[in-house]
């Protein structure tokens, strides 16, 4: 299966990027976008939202 990456919009050329896919229904994948052949994170779908909504919301520690 081939999957469609994607880069945070707020991502730059810094090398510091993560890519996520939402190629599959359910999961989310994750990886390291400068070494993209690495293994893969995979994350359900109700536990990356919980994620990004922490971020968004500020609730985790820095």
């Amino acid at each position: 299966m081939t999957l469609d990456w994607f880069k945070s919009s707020y991502s730059s050329n810094g090398g510091q990027c993560i890519e996520v896919s939402n190629s599959v229904p359910g999961i989310v994948p994750v990886r390291d976008s400068k070494d993209p052949e690495d293994p893969v994170l995979v994350f359900s779908g109700s536990a990356w939202e919980a994620f990004v909504t922490a971020v968004r919301m500020g609730d985790l520690p820095a």
